[in-house]
């Protein structure tokens, strides 16, 4: 089956290693799927057909049933009766449930990791905090690039805080919450002052961390959710 250059599935092509290890095709497939859901290439509510996956990937229909099969068990995609599989949609209220769970878990995550307060992942949130601030003295801060470097740096802070954590629940939980987040298009660090608040927000983490103040390090954790939850809310309604 062709499929035109235009296709939304197109952008899944992207996502694809070049060449694929032996009995490997399913689990790249799978990836390349769950990341264009994930980047927002390809949108909620878009319609995931197996024959149209597989002309565009150029595989066969079964790693590609198997692979719909995963992300529908991961909640990336929803199978309808009858009519096959669509990108997971999110609503507003699923929005608002998502980031109450994120602010509990990270706070929880960031009260760990200040109790342990573990050497290897403190050094790398220190190195990370820098590339943000490097990041954002840039000309070019309002650019699509910067904005996606930003929120690749902040998916790294907040993973390296899980690290700290020593949480191996508390680490599968919040992976969850992350691809949900990740979802969310576009990222917040798109709002005007956003990249300058939210490092501000991450050195009062990093601080509290350090000092192994467990509460405060919660606290500011729990306000950096909110916040963030705050401007997404204002974003999707157009505020």
């Amino acid at each position: 089956m062709n499929m035109p250059a235009t296709s939304p599935l197109s952008v899944v092509r992207e996502h694809m290693p070049e060449r694929l290890g032996r009995g490997r095709t399913t689990e790249a497939v799978s990836e390349a799927l769950r990341e264009a859901i994930l980047d927002g290439g390809l949108p909620p509510s878009t319609w995931l057909r197996e024959d149209e996956i597989a002309a565009v990937l150029g595989v066969s229909r079964t790693p590609v049933r198997e692979a719909l099969r995963r992300l529908a068990d991961e909640g990336l995609a929803v199978k309808t009766a009858h009519h096959g599989t669509v990108v997971a949609p999110m609503s507003i209220e699923d929005v608002l449930a998502l980031y109450v769970v994120r602010e509990n878990l990270e706070g929880l995550a960031t009260r760990l990791a200040a109790s342990r307060r573990l050497t290897e992942p403190l050094s790398g949130l220190d190195e990370v905090h820098t590339q943000m601030l490097r990041v954002i003295e840039r000309e070019d801060t309002d650019s699509a690039e910067t904005t996606k470097e930003l929120a690749r740096l902040n998916l790294r802070f907040h993973g390296l805080i899980r690290q700290a954590a020593a949480n191996l629940y508390l680490d599968r939980f919040l992976s969850q919450v992350e691809q949900a987040v990740r979802r969310l298009q576009p990222s917040t660090f798109s709002a005007p002052g956003r990249p300058e608040e939210a490092y501000q927000e991450h050195a009062e983490i990093l601080a509290a961390i350090k000092a192994g103040s467990a509460q405060d390090a919660e606290s500011a954790a729990k306000r950096h959710m909110r916040r963030a939850r705050e401007i997404r809310l204002s974003m999707l309604l157009g505020d």
